[in-house]
């Protein structure tokens, strides 16, 4: 099992896997720029703190108490 909180860089698999989404959508959301990544040798990678921060950035409150 991957451990997501080593602060390494997340593939685009692994952060599909993390997220719950599939990789065609991680590929769509840095293609829009919606998602912060970086390329390392023509692959792309995201870390987990930036996936933090989106799931953070999109989260809706409820109005119910």
């Amino acid at each position: 099992m991957t451990n997501f909180n080593d602060g390494r860089l997340l593939s685009v698999i692994e952060a599909a896997v993390y997220l719950g989404i599939t990789k065609h959508t991680i590929y769509s959301w840095t293609s829009q720029k919606r998602i912060p990544y970086v390329k390392i040798g023509g692959r792309t990678m995201l870390l987990k703190e930036d996936l933090d921060g989106f799931i953070s950035k999109n989260r809706v409150e409820s109005r119910l108490r």
